[in-house]
Protein backbone atom coordinates (compact mmCIF):
# COMPACT_ATOMS: atom_id res chain seq x y z
CA UNK A 1 0.00 0.00 0.00
CA UNK A 2 1.27 3.11 -1.03
CA UNK A 3 0.69 6.41 0.96
CA UNK A 4 0.41 9.32 0.03
CA UNK A 5 3.39 12.32 1.06
CA UNK A 6 1.95 14.75 3.38
CA UNK A 7 2.63 18.34 1.97
CA UNK A 8 3.70 20.53 4.70
CA UNK A 9 3.46 24.23 4.12
CA UNK A 10 4.67 27.30 6.90
CA UNK A 11 2.30 29.07 8.24
CA UNK A 12 1.21 32.21 6.51
CA UNK A 13 -0.55 35.36 8.01
CA UNK A 14 -4.34 35.04 6.83
CA UNK A 15 -5.28 37.73 4.33
CA UNK A 16 -7.82 39.60 6.30
CA UNK A 17 -5.25 39.95 8.74
CA UNK A 18 -2.95 41.54 6.21
CA UNK A 19 -5.68 43.64 5.41
CA UNK A 20 -6.16 44.80 9.00
CA UNK A 21 -2.54 45.45 9.04
CA UNK A 22 -2.32 47.23 6.00
CA UNK A 23 -5.49 49.15 6.92
CA UNK A 24 -4.12 50.65 10.70
CA UNK A 25 -0.78 51.69 9.07
CA UNK A 26 -3.13 53.75 6.39
CA UNK A 27 -5.38 55.43 9.15
CA UNK A 28 -1.92 56.00 11.01
CA UNK A 29 -0.29 57.66 8.19
CA UNK A 30 -3.60 59.86 7.14
CA UNK A 31 -3.81 60.45 10.94
CA UNK A 32 -0.08 61.71 11.46
CA UNK A 33 -0.39 63.73 7.76
CA UNK A 34 -4.14 65.56 9.40
CA UNK A 35 -1.95 66.73 12.26
CA UNK A 36 1.20 67.77 10.44
CA UNK A 37 -1.07 70.03 8.62
CA UNK A 38 -1.82 72.10 11.66
CA UNK A 39 0.94 71.33 14.21
CA UNK A 40 4.23 71.84 14.54
CA UNK A 41 5.98 68.42 14.52
CA UNK A 42 7.14 69.11 18.17
CA UNK A 43 3.75 69.62 19.23
CA UNK A 44 1.84 66.44 17.86
CA UNK A 45 2.33 63.19 20.38
CA UNK A 46 2.04 59.40 19.47
CA UNK A 47 -1.21 59.73 21.90
CA UNK A 48 -2.66 62.20 19.46
CA UNK A 49 -1.55 59.98 16.52
CA UNK A 50 -3.06 57.38 17.62
CA UNK A 51 -6.30 58.96 18.82
CA UNK A 52 -6.78 61.05 15.86
CA UNK A 53 -6.14 56.88 13.90
CA UNK A 54 -8.86 55.76 16.52
CA UNK A 55 -5.86 52.80 17.79
CA UNK A 56 -3.52 52.38 20.94
CA UNK A 57 -0.16 54.20 20.97
CA UNK A 58 1.22 50.92 21.28
CA UNK A 59 -0.08 49.94 17.82
CA UNK A 60 1.69 53.26 16.69
CA UNK A 61 4.55 51.51 17.73
CA UNK A 62 4.14 48.16 16.53
CA UNK A 63 4.29 49.87 13.01
CA UNK A 64 6.44 52.42 12.87
CA UNK A 65 8.75 51.66 15.78
CA UNK A 66 8.97 55.57 17.59
CA UNK A 67 8.06 58.98 16.40
CA UNK A 68 10.96 59.39 14.09
CA UNK A 69 10.58 56.75 12.17
CA UNK A 70 6.56 57.58 11.70
CA UNK A 71 7.43 60.95 10.92
CA UNK A 72 10.00 59.88 8.41
CA UNK A 73 7.73 57.48 6.77
CA UNK A 74 5.36 60.62 6.41
CA UNK A 75 7.91 62.93 5.19
CA UNK A 76 8.63 60.65 2.46
CA UNK A 77 6.60 61.80 -1.30
CA UNK A 78 7.87 58.29 -2.65
CA UNK A 79 4.67 56.65 -2.95
CA UNK A 80 2.75 59.52 -3.53
CA UNK A 81 4.78 60.58 -5.98
CA UNK A 82 4.35 57.32 -7.80
CA UNK A 83 0.58 57.87 -8.52
CA UNK A 84 0.56 61.81 -8.44
CA UNK A 85 2.78 61.23 -12.02
CA UNK A 86 0.92 57.82 -13.01
CA UNK A 87 0.13 58.59 -16.72
CA UNK A 88 1.40 59.17 -20.23
CA UNK A 89 3.50 62.57 -20.40
CA UNK A 90 0.83 63.45 -23.21
CA UNK A 91 -1.59 63.25 -20.52
CA UNK A 92 0.20 63.85 -17.76
CA UNK A 93 -1.43 67.80 -16.93
CA UNK A 94 -4.79 66.45 -16.74
CA UNK A 95 -3.90 63.36 -14.83
CA UNK A 96 -2.44 65.45 -11.59
CA UNK A 97 -4.90 67.83 -11.81
CA UNK A 98 -7.53 65.56 -11.65
CA UNK A 99 -5.44 63.34 -8.90
CA UNK A 100 -4.76 66.51 -6.68
CA UNK A 101 -8.33 67.53 -6.73
CA UNK A 102 -10.07 63.95 -6.24
CA UNK A 103 -7.76 63.44 -3.07
CA UNK A 104 -9.12 66.79 -1.52
CA UNK A 105 -12.84 65.98 -2.61
CA UNK A 106 -12.56 62.62 -1.79
CA UNK A 107 -10.14 62.14 1.81
CA UNK A 108 -10.13 65.97 2.69
CA UNK A 109 -6.51 66.50 1.41
CA UNK A 110 -3.96 65.81 -1.35
CA UNK A 111 -0.54 64.24 0.10
CA UNK A 112 1.76 66.52 -1.87
CA UNK A 113 0.11 69.19 -0.85
CA UNK A 114 2.31 68.65 2.43
CA UNK A 115 5.32 70.67 1.29
CA UNK A 116 3.20 73.92 2.04
CA UNK A 117 3.11 73.39 5.59
CA UNK A 118 6.95 72.75 5.58
CA UNK A 119 7.63 76.20 7.66
CA UNK A 120 5.73 74.49 10.45
CA UNK A 121 8.34 71.93 11.05
CA UNK A 122 11.45 73.63 11.63
CA UNK A 123 14.89 71.66 10.65
CA UNK A 124 11.46 68.29 9.66
CA UNK A 125 10.38 71.35 7.20
CA UNK A 126 13.94 71.13 5.30
CA UNK A 127 13.59 67.40 5.13
CA UNK A 128 10.08 67.52 3.89
CA UNK A 129 12.04 69.86 1.16
CA UNK A 130 14.68 67.98 0.43
CA UNK A 131 12.10 64.52 -0.33
CA UNK A 132 9.68 66.89 -2.18
CA UNK A 133 12.67 67.92 -4.65
CA UNK A 134 13.67 64.52 -5.14
CA UNK A 135 11.23 62.96 -5.33
CA UNK A 136 8.56 64.92 -7.12
CA UNK A 137 10.01 67.40 -8.86
CA UNK A 138 13.19 66.23 -10.26
CA UNK A 139 11.10 62.82 -10.89
CA UNK A 140 8.79 64.60 -13.08
CA UNK A 141 12.00 66.94 -14.60
CA UNK A 142 13.31 63.66 -15.71
CA UNK A 143 10.62 62.67 -17.60
CA UNK A 144 10.49 66.51 -19.71
CA UNK A 145 12.91 67.14 -22.24
CA UNK A 146 14.55 70.53 -22.92
CA UNK A 147 17.13 72.58 -21.09
CA UNK A 148 15.05 73.63 -19.46
CA UNK A 149 12.84 70.67 -17.88
CA UNK A 150 14.02 72.02 -13.96
CA UNK A 151 11.92 75.01 -14.34
CA UNK A 152 9.22 73.50 -16.32
CA UNK A 153 8.55 70.84 -13.68
CA UNK A 154 8.89 73.53 -11.26
CA UNK A 155 6.50 75.96 -12.95
CA UNK A 156 3.63 72.76 -13.74
CA UNK A 157 3.49 71.87 -9.59
CA UNK A 158 3.73 75.15 -9.01
CA UNK A 159 0.30 75.80 -10.81
CA UNK A 160 -0.91 72.73 -8.44
CA UNK A 161 0.31 73.65 -5.54
CA UNK A 162 -1.68 76.86 -6.32
CA UNK A 163 -4.93 75.08 -7.14
CA UNK A 164 -4.44 72.48 -4.31
CA UNK A 165 -4.17 75.53 -1.83
CA UNK A 166 -7.38 77.81 -3.54
CA UNK A 167 -9.17 74.54 -3.68
CA UNK A 168 -8.29 72.28 -0.08
CA UNK A 169 -7.37 75.27 1.74
CA UNK A 170 -8.12 78.61 1.20
CA UNK A 171 -11.54 76.57 0.18
CA UNK A 172 -12.80 79.06 -2.62
CA UNK A 173 -16.49 78.59 -2.81
CA UNK A 174 -17.06 78.80 -6.68
CA UNK A 175 -14.04 76.82 -6.97
CA UNK A 176 -15.93 74.35 -4.57
CA UNK A 177 -19.15 74.23 -6.34
CA UNK A 178 -17.57 73.11 -9.59
CA UNK A 179 -17.27 69.84 -11.02
CA UNK A 180 -13.92 68.45 -10.73
CA UNK A 181 -14.04 67.67 -14.60
CA UNK A 182 -14.91 71.73 -15.33
CA UNK A 183 -11.82 72.73 -13.04
CA UNK A 184 -9.72 69.75 -15.30
CA UNK A 185 -10.51 70.68 -18.57
CA UNK A 186 -9.68 74.22 -17.56
CA UNK A 187 -6.82 73.60 -15.48
CA UNK A 188 -4.88 70.97 -17.43
CA UNK A 189 -4.21 72.56 -20.29
CA UNK A 190 -1.81 75.09 -18.50
CA UNK A 191 -0.45 72.69 -16.47
CA UNK A 192 0.65 70.43 -19.67
CA UNK A 193 1.34 73.85 -21.64
CA UNK A 194 4.94 73.32 -18.92
CA UNK A 195 4.97 69.78 -19.88
CA UNK A 196 4.96 69.43 -23.41
CA UNK A 197 5.59 73.01 -24.80
CA UNK A 198 5.18 73.93 -28.21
Amino acid sequence: MKVGRRHITSPSIPPRCRRDAEATKGAITRATRYLLARHAHGDITLKAVAERAGVSAPLVLKYFGNKDALFAHVMSFEADAEAFLDAPLARLGRHMVHHLLTGQAERGADPVLRIVFAPLHGERGDVLRANFRAQVIQRLSARLAGPDAGLRAELAVGMLLGLGVMYGIARGPSLRAAAITEITERYAPAVQSFLTPR
